[in-house]
């Protein structure tokens, strides 16, 4: 079975933290999102993968080669201008226009039964296409479809207004296509599956489907979702793992945990898991690190933090008697003593903060930002260096 990836964005709502990689390169414990959307597709059988690259794809090639590590054959197919969800398609037809396919984006993160939508997708034999939908309390930043009884779409409805909402099932952006699809998307030419493709169909009588999938998704398009979605991806997390020397001194620990090669926990310090924690990770005495946590490599933490639901990336140095909450924190940044970073916050790569600073709630900060002591951030801060990216 083939899939199609779609990883041209720019990530912009994600901002700081797609100045240094492409979005699909995002850390989820501690691993690109984008990798455990390639193994959950070759768990489900799809061993024929092409992913449409744009901003920064270099960086995503090289982190997947040719998809022989997770038992796949991946082909890249690169754009040299935005051509929107359907137009990316079209450019990988040549790898893509012989048989049906699935395709998702870069920034799903999810546990969906693809196999299954595929292989309803191949039994019905009479759509063009047809559309994951999932029951959801709020669809309005999605698509939403009308569904009858014999899985047929009547209407589509892109991020509908108040008064608008006619169904709750939103589109997941993931779609099984005929490979005819490609007669109705224009070459070297923006566009999209909602606001173009599917009315192009429905105007020309061909029928769309509806799936009704069931189990975790989201598209990691914001901070927010982005702590959703590791959350729920912890939350999954069975018994405790540890890899390589593992050195603790009386701290009290409890799974589900996993960690990596060389990782240390001071004296009277306290772990509840689900955590992840990378290797040659130090952290010191009286330490308190909450559940739902993900701590990445190189990292220092010092006496007395405490880390409550945050995210900390690679080669970060947290000073003692350090709060932090909620907080995603990028690579190589350096946070002094007695600072407090409130629930929210995100903070760009190579940031430093003083000592006894405090972040306000939601705050984000662009990288190579300093912060000096006693600073109180009630807003974010942009840094010129990085507007152009």
């Amino acid at each position: 079975m083939k899939a199609c990836i779609m990883c041209g964005g720019k990530g912009t709502r994600l901002h700081p933290l797609t100045f240094e990689r492409p979005k699909p390169s995002i850390p989820v414990l501690n691993k690109p999102l984008l990798t455990h959307l390639i193994e959950h597709l070759a768990k489900e059988g799809f061993t024929e993968i092409v992913v449409t690259l744009g901003y920064m794809g270099h960086m995503i090639e090289e982190q997947l080669g040719d998809g022989r590590m997770f038992g796949v054959h991946i082909d890249y197919v690169y754009e040299q201008k935005k051509l929107g969800t359907a137009g990316s398609i079209k450019n990988a037809e040549h790898l893509l226009g012989d048989e049906p396919f699935i395709v998702l984006s870069g920034d799903h993160v999810l546990n969906l039964n693809l196999r299954e939508m595929f292989r309803f997708h191949e039994t019905k034999g009479d759509s063009m296409i047809t559309i994951g939908l999932l029951s959801i309390d709020d669809p309005r930043e999605f698509g939403i479809a009308d569904l009858d009884v014999n899985n047929k779409v009547h209407r589509f409805l892109e991020k509908p207004d108040s008064g608008e909402i006619f169904s709750n099932l939103a589109s997941t952006g993931i779609y099984v296509c005929d490979p005819k699809i490609f007669n109705y998307i224009p070459e070297d030419t923006q566009y999209d599956f909602a606001k173009d493709v599917f009315p192009k169909l429905m105007s020309s009588g061909e029928d769309i489907s509806g799936f009704l999938v069931y189990g975790e998704w989201t598209d990691v398009g914001n901070p927010a979702a982005y702590r959703a979605a590791q959350r729920w991806m912890l939350a999954s997390l069975t018994g405790t793992s540890i890899m390589g020397r593992f050195n603790t001194k009386n701290a009290r620990i409890s799974g589900p945990l996993k960690i990596d090669n060389n990782v240390t926990i001071g004296s009277n310090s306290s772990l509840v898991g689900p955590i992840v924690i990378g290797e040659n990770t130090e952290i010191g005495d009286n330490v308190l690190i909450s559940p739902y946590t993900v701590i990445g490599s190189n990292c220092v933490i010092g006496n007395n933090a405490r880390i409550f639901s945050s995210y900390i990336f690679n080669d970060v140095k947290i000073g003692q008697n350090t709060n932090a909450s909620g907080t995603v924190i990028d690579n190589n940044v350096s946070i002094g003593q007695n600072t407090s970073l409130e629930n929210g916050t995100v903070l760009g790569a190579k940031v430093t903060i003083g000592n006894k600073a405090t972040i306000h709630s939601n705050v984000k900060i662009w990288p190579k930002i300093e912060i000096s002591d006693s600073k109180n951030v009630t807003a974010s801060l942009t840094n010129p260096e990085y507007h152009e990216k």
